[in-house]
């Protein structure tokens, strides 16, 4: 149902997490992108259910936690799973906040594999970058999804309202440099967004974004993970 507009006009503050997934089975240690069937590991599953009680406990601590979205695929479903079922929420599928397309979907990425020249013209302008979706393409999708987000979650709540959307490391990463405006071109190995890391996004009434703030809840688990990234 939409909400009125007179309503718009008086948005109570509200936040959104980014959660990234769990780690992911991926025993040849491929590029999986958005290839199916890529499910989470055993340690992905724990991660999962530590992220649940994280959020059960803040819950039951007054956190009005009222929507969650996960990415269609399926280790950001199955990281949203047991969150859906310590909270009570439904998980909604919401296309958006999937991962990025990448030309290099599917290869065992390395140096040597990257610089073959087959893949030559796929290089030829990282600050896009060339080799997949575009940063900015992939900020502007996850950030409309996220506004969605944040009035979803104060159509169920009210003032103080919070949504969780189940992400991938890249699109979450885009949307935070983007959100703090910063240039979105960078080096992979330097963000921070850890598996199951939660990047929550602050809303004054106004919507307007207040501060980026960004935790893991599953730290311990972090050590001896698998360091692969989707996209």
């Amino acid at each position: 149902m939409p909400i009125p507009f007179e309503k718009l006009l008086y948005m109570p503050q509200a936040t959104v997490h980014l959660l990234r997934h769990g780690e992911v089975h991926n025993p040849d240690g491929v590029l999986y992108g958005r290839l199916p069937e890529f499910h989470l590991s055993e340690l992905g599953q724990q991660m999962a259910r530590m992220l649940a009680e994280h959020f059960n406990d803040r819950a039951a601590q007054g956190a009005k936690i009222v929507h969650l979205a996960a990415s269609p695929l399926a280790r950001a479903q199955e990281t949203a799973l047991p969150i859906s079922e310590a909270l009570g929420l439904e998980i909604t599928t919401e296309a958006r906040i999937i991962e990025a397309a990448n030309y290099f979907e599917g290869l065992h990425v390395s140096r040597a594999e990257i610089f073959r020249p087959k893949h030559w013209p796929q290089l030829r302008n990282p600050f896009r970058p060339s080799w997949g979706e575009p940063y900015k393409e992939q900020a502007a999708r996850v950030r409309a999804a996220v506004q969605d987000a944040r009035l979803r979650a104060i159509e169920l709540g009210g003032e103080g309202a919070e949504a969780i959307l189940v992400s991938h490391q890249l699109p979450i990463w885009a949307t935070r440099l983007s959100a703090e405006g910063k240039p979105l071109w960078h080096d992979p190995r330097k963000r921070e967004c850890t598996l199951t890391s939660v990047t929550s996004l602050v809303f004054d009434d106004a919507g307007v974004l207040l501060r980026v703030d960004y935790s893991e809840p599953a730290a311990a688990l972090l050590p001896g993970a698998a360091s692969t990234p989707g996209a």
